[in-house]
């Protein structure tokens, strides 16, 4: 598998997302991406209570411990690099995450606007 060019939704060179819990289609702590990567998980997200909520009652429990599949679960506060599309239905549903604008991968801009990514921006 071929990564993608390292660069962000600000055109700069991508920040790591999280090292612990370590993220990342290729767990490497970066949403670094690549053409296998079919669910482009480039989004830089900040877990809150409401999206674990979500995300679980649509079918991706984030928060429960799979020590099979070497993770940890997440709680609110932990950076994850999410599906650009699960973004984009948390946004339709009023409770996207936080984004790390320097650390979510170009790639999201296929599926998420610049302008929704900017009106959920953290700083890290």
């Amino acid at each position: 598998m071929q990564k993608q060019d390292s660069i962000n939704v600000m055109g700069g060179v991508l920040a790591p997302c999280s090292r612990n819990p370590i993220t990342g289609f290729f767990r490497d702590g970066s949403c670094n991406t690549c053409p296998e990567d079919q669910g482009s998980h480039t989004v830089c997200a900040v877990m809150t209570a409401e999206f674990l909520a979500f995300s679980k009652y649509v079918g991706n429990d984030l928060s429960t411990a799979r020590p099979e599949f070497d993770f940890p679960g997440l709680k609110p506060g932990d950076s994850w690099c999410l599906c650009a599309s699960r973004f984009m239905q948390a946004q339709d549903e009023g409770c996207a995450p936080q984004v790390h604008l320097e650390a979510t991968h170009q790639r999201a801009l296929e599926v998420v606007p610049l302008e929704i990514l900017l009106q959920h921006k953290t700083e890290k």
